[in-house]
């Protein structure tokens, strides 16, 4: 029924993997499975190292499945002053779209609406609230262009940023408030498919290049070389690394987090007139920082985000509270002909910033303290493990770089006899990373990922058995897969059940959650409809399929 390739992660392989670490050390162990410890395992293995990750729940069950969707080149840190992060993020977002992810790592227009500014303004104002900060803010998009032209960023991926009239701004975004509003910029950034299945494509590729990747298995206690798991297994390396997010305190007790909570919205995509680029909306008193009204493929919009100080939190679920919704609809509804309402909203998440807010020196610190910023520390200390924390999704890559790198000072050797390769290592799905001779065409061939998202969609079409007239099923599983669309379709024509949705109007099928058990580690019901999809976004959609998710996970598990 299913042909099973390397990189796949399923029960069997799972245990097969905890069986394998309990008896044998290997070089790195990654404790934690976001998208930072998914990267630093991809880093290790591809450098030849033997690896292991470990993760106590489902990969991206913490702060990774929870983010803005953004692969971003850092405007708002040029807002901030840190030009050194913004070409960091720049950087990493060339890499991610080109090469690394194309297949879920998509350009997306941003608007910036312009109002005249006056007295119907409801928020109090700042002194940068009004034309001066508009031309600031334009100065900041073309500095953030220039970066990603001297990032390698093509102009026809990321096209440059242009002022749009008040009219074109009304069909990108059709419910702007028309009174005030003079036009708008539009500059173009990154969003990625879907932050949870960039952190499982992370892992599954690390798998795939050797790493064994265990989920559901706490680690209570670690040492530079040894971790042991809640059952008391001891596990060994030659050098463990922490890469547990906002829990990284807990292995590593001179780390100083200030957790900061990031809440979003949900809401369909009907309640802002279907827009087709993301709206900005500015904070009032607060230059360059914006919530944002995010357009998602699956008929949703998301909106956010907060940023609030959240000690104490659970970084599993840290809660919406109330004053987080309120000041979010508030915010918005400055931008919209229409307020939002409570009635409008369809769901919320939120997820924690790992901030860093200090560190103890003579530690061993490669970076002292970066107060409270979005820069990421690697903490070596003698004797415990290599800490990496902070930072943002975009720049996972260099952060895992920055790890692995340590832990090769740790085995005596020289980071640049090893280095990192992982800037020229497609993730599963994109072209080059197909079986057989076909990967190797896709990487002499280099295809686009339009005319690579049209082949996926082809084969998947030709292969899915249920009636699909207008191939929009083949179109949205190569939106979501890339080429693996067609293991999923493959699924389907063996079972054409499989090829029913999971309910009525859910817009995902049985066999992508048959997919999520057997390919990409999914283990319970949760596990597909918080991560592998988004279903459980709509409270009516989560109930409606959690019974269908359970008895495929008891059938196929």
């Amino acid at each position: 029924m299913f042909d099973a390739l390397p990189g796949d992660l399923n029960r069997a392989r799972r245990a097969s993997a905890l069986a394998h670490i309990t008896e044998h050390e290997v070089d790195v162990l990654v404790i934690g499975g976001g998208v930072t410890g998914a990267g630093v395992a991809l880093d290790a293995a591809t450098r030849g190292l033997s690896v292991a990750l470990v993760e106590a729940r489902d990969l991206a069950s913490g702060t990774s499945g929870f983010s803005s969707k953004l692969v971003h080149g850092g405007l708002r840190y040029l807002a901030q002053g840190d030009v050194g992060l913004a070409w960091e993020s720049a950087v990493e977002r060339e890499a991610l779209m080109r090469r690394i992810a194309p297949h879920l790592v998509r350009p997306r227009a941003f608007l910036v609406p312009r109002f005249a500014h006056g007295p119907e303004q409801s928020a109090p104002r700042g002194p940068l609230d009004g034309w001066l900060g508009d031309a600031l803010t334009e100065t900041g998009v073309r500095i953030a262009d220039g970066l990603r032209s001297l990032s390698g960023m093509p102009a026809r991926v990321l096209p440059r940023p242009k002022r749009v009239s008040a009219r074109e701004a009304r069909l990108l975004a059709p419910t702007l408030r028309e009174r005030g509003l003079r036009g708008g910029l539009v500059y173009w950034d990154g969003t990625v498919e879907d932050d949870a299945r960039l952190v499982v494509a992370l892992a599954r590729t690390a798998a795939r290049h050797g790493a064994r990747v265990v989920t559901g298995q706490r680690v209570v206690r670690a040492t530079d070389r040894e971790a042991w798991l809640a059952d008391g297994t001891r596990l060994r390396a030659r050098a463990v690394v922490n890469a547990t997010g906002v829990w990284a305190g807990d292995l590593a007790p001179g780390v100083d987090l200030a957790p900061s909570r990031g809440t979003h919205l949900v809401f369909r995509a009907s309640v802002f007139g279907d827009p087709r680029a993301v709206v900005t909306a500015p904070v009032p008193g607060h230059f360059g920082r914006y919530v944002f009204v995010l357009p998602q493929e699956n008929g949703l919009c998301y909106l956010g985000l907060t940023d609030e100080p959240a000690p104490g939190a659970d970084g599993y679920e840290p809660g919406v509270p109330e004053g987080d919704i309120d000041f979010l609809l508030r915010t918005a509804s400055e931008s919209l002909a229409v307020p939002l309402t409570r009635a409008d909203v369809l769901g919320a998440f939120s997820g924690l910033r790992p901030l860093i807010r200090a560190v103890p020196r003579g530690h061993g610190a490669e970076r002292p303290s970066a107060a409270v910023s979005r820069q990421h520390l690697v903490l070596d200390t003698p004797g415990a493990p290599i800490t990496v924390t902070g930072g943002k999704l975009t720049v996972y890559r260099r952060m895992a770089e920055d790890a692995v790198d340590a832990a090769v000072r740790r085995f005596g050797e020289d980071p640049r006899h090893r280095p990192a390769v992982t800037k020229r290592v497609p993730l599963l799905g994109s072209p080059g990373t197909e079986p057989g001779a076909r990967a190797a065409v896709s990487a002499r061939e280099r295809p686009s990922p339009g005319a690579a998202g049209t082949a996926s969609a082809r084969v998947a079409a030709a292969r899915w058995p249920g009636a699909d007239p207008d191939r929009e099923v083949a179109r949205r599983l190569a939106r979501v897969y890339g080429w693996e669309a067609e293991r999923v379709a493959d699924l389907a024509a063996a079972d054409p059940e499989l090829a029913e949705e999971v309910a009525p109007g859910a817009g995902v099928t049985l066999a992508e959650l048959a997919f999520g058990i057997l390919a990409e580690g999914a283990d319970t019901a949760a596990d597909l409809l918080e991560r592998r999809t988004r279903l459980a976004l709509d409270p009516e959609l989560a109930r409606a399929t959690e019974a269908a998710a359970s008895a495929l996970v008891d059938r196929l598990a």
